[in-house]
């Protein structure tokens, strides 16, 4: 046997040495795909003769070409490879530099990254005076692109507009593509429409990149949407060989146009195919693999499989639940402290969350022992703009300092112009008062609106004498229309924006709760103190990202935390229904799975204002066998409650039959809450919870019965 082929499992080696015509193979998580696909492309040079200029290989990121690339130099001995092996936007730019000519354009295009792209709306939005806050430059990017893949002209847009955001996007949008055409510009939509447009519209093109590539092979294909399957598909004629390796279970990009039914059907567009499974894991331990294995079962729409290892045991699958955000931080905090005492590294460590405000708790944490960490992809939690927006306010009711001034007189807009601000800013410095008492020596056509705020500021400061920080934080989010513009807003990113705010809100009852003699100046001073911490020169530092950020990556000691209902998987994607519930499930699959030796679970029982409910914990726990998973902390404790449990993706998991505890509250109830107000108890679920029907804007709300904010009127 070859010695690239030594090693090699059964399953491996079919998918290397197969002679189908159509392949797919079914890689499990960790069970060497990148080592098949590379061995392939070698088998096909050395065994069947092929030249390698007739092969194609299309990878997912840059970083997965060139550790291809570098493999199978070394398999050959150093030969010159010759096969193409780039990502599926690298082979667009090489086929367009020889054929863009066909529809006007010169073979020296300029390829535009997000800057540019960015930097020609910015154009647009000068011409016609647009307002970056009201016309997010994210949104208007991601509008442009939605319509270019869709087929649909800026005129059609226009046409179809019916309000005046959607026609300012719509002139937008006419902007940017006749300025891009100009300057002969291409974004990454544009390499693989233009390269689709000129396949479909010239045969003679179409029939000889054909005859260049005999063999087509595509990696991560699960991830792979529609536009890159149509390239993939006319680049194939009734010869070609097609071999394609990815999972469904890992489909996690559907946000961004992957489709896992162009997996799932492949079979049924390339006719004979031949699918084989990679069912083999090499990095997990038994307990891990297995616990992964029992929750992705539970999806239906997936290609069947059960991954297996020869790996050792291992521990079990840890569960963790804490009674708040900040004792669940604790925990993993003190866990890997545990952990170093045993010899591990920080670099071996990650902490992993379903979405960005999630990593607020435990960045408190690990700043306030000093254990150095890195936040991939992402803005750390106190640096984020609305989180200083509203820290900001919160100073107008301590120190009033020019710079909160600055950043919040005209947040959300009032009409404060930057003239209006440097021309107040001036009076400042001639007169050495401060921003807000400048407002009395302004003279001007914003004069009212800036009387308006500091009537708005001068309010809230009397009022504030008599609330908790709490209430204090709620009167400013409702009254300066911040919470409003975001809940109203049509960028889909003030979404998170919002999710982010009411977890500080979290953050301040937690600080609250553990000193409750502390005042607002110290909770703001409290914040302060929490700066970066600079990981050391040698690398040393626990790594904490989302999910979506891990995927291809894997480390010896994983913690997954927020693992609540309604977090993860989170309120929004149960909205979409059974197709959102198993993108989920599949997100879970994938973080379960980055783990080889340890995998720690943790949730709280807290009351989470992003989700506007009582936590409880996630059904991907639940899912797991019981034989892998071991429950600590408040999960390991049984309540005297016979249950039901139930599968059924849109509801929670458990139905309570009956119950021997003495519940405090009953429905009908009419109850007082600190901050809601007077309500009538809807539901009482296992004497945890109560869902209550609060008046206008606060509705429906699930609260924790114990909270000391709760009461029945007349107590």
């Amino acid at each position: 046997m070859q010695d690239y082929l030594k090693g090699l499992n059964k399953q491996q080696l079919i998918a290397t040495t197969t002679t189908s015509k159509y392949t797919r193979v079914v890689a499990g998580a960790g069970s060497g795909k990148t080592r098949v696909l590379t061995s392939r492309i070698v088998f096909l040079i050395k065994e069947f003769g092929i030249d390698p200029k007739k092969i194609l290989a299309i990878t997912f990121t840059n970083k997965a070409a060139n550790e291809m690339k570098q493999r199978i130099e070394q398999q050959l001995d150093g030969t010159s490879l010759g096969a193409h092996i780039s990502t599926i936007h690298s082979f667009a730019v090489k086929f367009l530099r020889s054929e863009i000519k066909r529809v006007n354009y010169p073979s020296n295009f300029h390829i535009l990254d997000t800057e540019d792209q960015k930097s020609i709306l910015s154009e647009a939005y000068k011409l016609y005076d647009l307002d970056k806050k009201e016309f997010n430059v994210n949104v208007a990017l991601d509008y442009i692109s939605n319509n270019k893949i869709a087929g649909i002209s800026f005129n059609v847009a226009l046409e179809r507009a019916y309000n005046y955001y959607y026609e300012t996007l719509a002139k937008v949008y006419k902007y940017y593509m006749e300025r891009c055409h100009q300057m002969y510009g291409l974004d990454f939509d544009d390499l693989l429409l233009f390269t689709n447009k000129i396949l479909k519209a010239y045969p003679e093109v179409r029939d000889k990149w054909q005859k260049r590539y005999e063999y087509i092979l595509v990696d991560e294909f699960q991830d792979i949407d529609n536009v890159q399957y149509e390239m993939i598909r006319l680049l194939c004629n009734e010869s070609t060989s097609v071999f394609v390796v990815g999972d469904p279970d890992q489909t996690i990009y559907t946000w961004r146009g992957a489709d896992v039914n162009i997996i799932m059907d492949f079979e049924k567009n390339f006719e004979g195919t031949e699918t084989i499974f990679l069912n083999q894991n090499y990095r997990s331990t038994k307990n891990i693999l297995n616990g992964a294995n029992s929750l992705i079962s539970y999806n239906k729409n997936r290609l069947e499989k059960e991954l297996f290892t020869e790996n050792q045991e291992g521990k079990k699958i840890v569960h963790f639940t804490a009674a708040n955000d900040d004792l669940e931080a604790e925990f993993v905090v003190k866990t890997i402290f545990d952990l170093e005492k045993e010899g591990v590294e920080y670099n071996d460590i990650a902490i992993l969350y379903r979405s960005n405000y999630l990593s607020r708790a435990i960045e408190k944490q690990l700043m306030s022992v000093k254990i150095p960490y890195i936040l991939y992809g992402g803005v750390r939690f106190f640096d984020r703009a609305e989180i200083k927006d509203m820290l900001s306010y919160l100073r107008m009711l301590t120190i009033q300092d020019d710079l909160s001034f600055k950043r919040i007189v005209n947040t959300p807009k009032r009409g404060i112009g930057k003239k209006t601000v440097d021309d107040l800013f001036d009076i400042t410095r001639s007169n050495k008062v401060t921003m807000i008492e400048a407002i009395d020596l302004f003279e001007g056509p914003a004069k009212k609106k800036l009387e308006a705020f500091k009537k708005m500021v001068e309010d809230w400061n009397k009022r504030a004498t008599k609330m908790n920080v709490e209430e204090i934080f709620q009167m400013l989010f409702d009254e300066s229309d911040y919470r409003a513009t975001l809940e109203q807003s049509k960028d889909p990113y003030d979404g998170e924006r919002l999710e982010n705010i009411k977890e500080l809100m979290n953050d301040i009852v937690s600080y609250k709760n553990n000193n409750p003699s502390a005042t607002l100046d110290e909770y703001l001073n409290n914040v302060t103190l929490y700066s970066d911490i600079q990981a050391d020169k040698s690398g040393r530092f626990v790594s904490l990202m989302t999910i979506h950020a891990a995927k291809g990556l894997e480390f010896d000691n994983v913690f997954i935390i927020g693992m609540s209902e309604y977090v993860f998987p989170s309120v929004r994607t149960l909205d979409e229904g059974i197709t959102g519930l198993e993108e989920e499930r599949r997100l879970a699959y994938v973080a379960y799975t980055r783990a080889k030796e340890r995998l720690y679970l943790t949730d709280n029982q807290g009351f989470s204002y992003a989700a506007s409910t009582a936590k409880q914990t996630s059904r991907f726990i639940k899912e797991i066998d019981n034989q892998y998973i071991q429950q600590l902390g408040l999960a390991s404790y049984t309540p005297n409650i016979e249950i039901e449990k139930i599968y059924n993706p849109d509801v929670s998991f458990t139905i309570t039959k009956k119950s021997n505890i003495k519940t405090k509250y009953k429905p009908a109830d009419i109850v007082v809450h600190d901050y809601f107000g007077e309500g009538e108890v809807i539901s009482v679920e296992n004497n945890l919870y109560a869902k209550i029907a609060f008046g206008y804007p606060h509705m429906v709300r699930t609260i924790v019965i114990n909270t000391p904010k709760l009461r029945k009127k007349g107590e």
